[in-house]
C-alpha cells in the first residue's frame, strides 16, 4: 500500500513540474533544423516548441532524439541535462558578446541585437550585423525560413518549416 501511495505521489509531481509548460497547437512547428558551431554540428528534423517563457528545441535523427535545448528566462539546458545561464552557454558554446536572448529570438523567429540595422521586406526581415573581428552576422526571417549566419565564427543556425 506504502509503494502504490508513493508512486501516485511520484507521477503527480512529475506532472505538476510539466504542466506550467503547456504548449498551444500554433506554437509548435516541425523543421530542418541545421545547429553549427565550432563545438557540435546537428542537423535533421525536429520540432520547436515556444511559450510564453521558454523555447524548446528538439533535433532528431532516423527518429531517435539527437540533441534538444531547452531554453528559459534564465538558462539553456541541453540533452545532456547540462543548464547553464545564458552568457555561460553563449561563452562556451556561442560567442561571448551575443546578447543572452540570442538564442530564443533566433528560434521564435524575432529580431536579435535590440533590432539592431533591422531590413524589413514583404517576406519578413534581415540584420546585418558587424563588429571587427568579433562577429559578421547575417540574419533573416521570412515565413517558413530563418537562417543566422555568422561568419568569422562559423556559426550556423537555420530552421527550414515544414
Amino acid at each position: 500500500m506504502l509503494k502504490k501511495i508513493f508512486i501516485t505521489l511520484s507521477v503527480l509531481l512529475i506532472s505538476g513540474c510539466t504542466g506550467k509548460n503547456i504548449v498551444k497547437e500554433n506554437n509548435q512547428e516541425s523543421a530542418y533544423i541545421i545547429f553549427k558551431t565550432p563545438k557540435m554540428k546537428y542537423a535533421d528534423m525536429g520540432f520547436i516548441y515556444r511559450g510564453d517563457s521558454f523555447v524548446k528545441v528538439e533535433i532528431y535523427g532516423i527518429g531517435q532524439p539527437l540533441f534538444s535545448l531547452d531554453i528559459n528566462g534564465m538558462n539553456v539546458c541541453m540533452s545532456t541535462f547540462e543548464c547553464m545561464e545564458k552568457s555561460e552557454f553563449n561563452k562556451k558554446m556561442l560567442v561571448s558578446s551575443y546578447p543572452d536572448t540570442i538564442l530564443e529570438n533566433i528560434f521564435k523567429g524575432e529580431p536579435i541585437f535590440n533590432r539592431k540595422n533591422l531590413e524589413k521586406n514583404s517576406n519578413g526581415f534581415t540584420q546585418k550585423i558587424k563588429k571587427d573581428k568579433e562577429y559578421d552576422i547575417t540574419y533573416s526571417v521570412e515565413k517558413k525560413h530563418k537562417i543566422f549566419n555568422d561568419k568569422i565564427n562559423k556559426i550556423k543556425i537555420e530552421v527550414r518549416a515544414k
